[in-house]
């Protein structure tokens, strides 16, 4: 992985045109580069998009790797785990405050701190099938204590294997990841419930989008999830 502060000339990909992808997918690698005239490696787009959301990932590895994690969880500090989590999110505006909020409450008892602890080791780093650890991580994060707001959302059942193995997992923001969708001309199966089917299909539609921009050189979900949110986020409306 190149280092965060290589860049490229601003003007080296402009002329370029990925070699095979829909007129839509074009149209959507064309507004990007408006933004953003050196792709991955541009200077503004590491600024806005990139650093912070990296920056987390750096941060979890060194409070919440697998090991740490695992020594955590054998000595039953599920609340530190939770601490951790909250901290190392609470770093990024990925989350709404009401979701932030929502995740603090729902870890502050002994019983959904240790709930979560497990069920997020088990996601990350278990060794059952994808979709099974998927779909048991998204009733743990339905089980939780609840206060005022709904935790079951798809920002939070998203965001801390994101956060934690951006090589693997994406974010899913419902409103933004439709919308890119739709300009990209992906038939995106959205169900507000978090499920397997759907995050299937969204981790389908990221692999579609890395083929199609390979000669940008993307260098994980979190290059992916930006180039999407630049498609579907009113901050770049143009």
């Amino acid at each position: 992985m190149l280092p965060q502060t290589q860049l490229i000339p601003r003007r080296e990909f402009e002329g370029r045109q990925p070699t095979a992808a829909s007129r839509a997918a074009k149209g959507c690698r064309r507004k990007f580069l408006r933004f953003f005239p050196g792709a991955f490696r541009d200077e503004t787009y590491l600024d806005w998009e990139r650093n912070y959301k990296w920056n987390a990932h750096v941060r979890w590895e060194a409070e919440l790797n697998e090991a740490a994690f695992r020594s955590l969880l054998k000595a039953r500090r599920y609340q530190e785990i939770g601490q951790h989590a909250a901290r190392v999110e609470s770093r990024t505006n990925l989350l709404f405050s009401f979701e932030k909020m929502a995740f603090r409450d729902a870890v502050k008892s002994e019983a959904g701190a240790a709930a979560f602890a497990a069920g997020l080791y088990e996601f990350l780093y278990g060794t059952g099938a994808h979709d099974r650890r998927f779909e048991a991580f998204c009733e743990t994060i339905a089980g939780l204590p609840r206060k005022q707001t709904r935790v079951l959302t798809w920002p939070l059942v998203t965001v801390f294997g994101f956060i934690a193995q951006p090589q693997r997992h994406i974010f899913l923001k419902p409103k933004v990841t439709r919308i890119a969708a739709q300009e990209y001309g992906f038939e995106f199966p959205y169900q507000s419930r978090p499920n397997w089917d759907t995050y299937a299909s969204y981790l389908e539609f990221a692999a579609t989008v890395r083929r199609d921009l390979n000669d940008l050189r993307p260098r994980d979900m979190i290059d992916i999830q930006s180039f999407l949110w630049v498609q579907g986020s009113d901050e770049y409306e143009e």
